[in-house]
């Protein structure tokens, strides 16, 4: 017979392994490609300690940045430059703060959240992680120097215009109910 003091424990274990059943699953694909050859199990192990690592040092102070602009940006601010009304405003805001960044993709997904819960345009912030992704400075300057100038312009100037056109049509098609429920769950996820 299970007693009530162990029922009271599966609640908190079952949600621990919902909550990381990505890793865990990420876990054992590793231990079985070990089992299966040792060499490339050992390097699927060092790739993902190493990659965790990298993550870990980055993190940290993206949170305390998003920490510091939650308490010094006023939402009424991301409101008038980024919110429903801010127009070319909004867009250049979103264009700037993707191209002047710096890191991999995921930093980008902290202050998503932060522009979330601060009411920002949703199209903004979609277009923002797309110029995140692809027109940033470093990349754009590595690409220069790899790939010349006339391939970066091509496709920064190819890019960034599609990119604002699937963010709006991504926004209009949206159900309203949807996007408030996108913003409802930032605010309540982040103190």
């Amino acid at each position: 017979m299970i007693s009530n003091e162990n029922n009271a424990m599966n609640p908190g274990i079952s949600t621990m392994l919902k909550k990381y059943r990505f890793a865990i699953g990420l876990a054992l694909v590793i231990a079985a490609i070990y089992f299966t050859n040792r060499s490339v199990g050992t390097e699927a192990f060092d790739i993902s300690v190493s990659n965790t690592k990298e993550m870990l040092s980055l993190l940290p102070p993206v949170f305390i940045l998003v920490g510091l602009l939650d308490v010094w940006v006023p939402k009424e601010t991301i409101i008038r430059y980024m919110g429903e009304d801010s127009g070319w405003k909004g867009i250049l805001m979103a264009l700037f703060l993707g191209s002047a960044a710096a890191g991999p993709l995921y930093v980008a997904f902290p202050i998503t959240a932060l522009l979330l819960r601060k009411r920002a345009r949703l199209a903004y912030i979609l277009f923002f992680l797309g110029v995140w992704s692809t027109t940033k400075l470093p990349i754009l300057l590595y690409e220069i120097s790899y790939m010349g100038l006339k391939f970066t312009a091509i496709h920064a100037a190819v890019g960034l215009p599609f990119f604002l056109l699937f963010s709006i049509i991504i926004e209009k098609v949206m159900p309203e109910d949807s996007r408030e429920s996108l913003y409802r769950k930032a605010e309540m996820e982040l103190p």
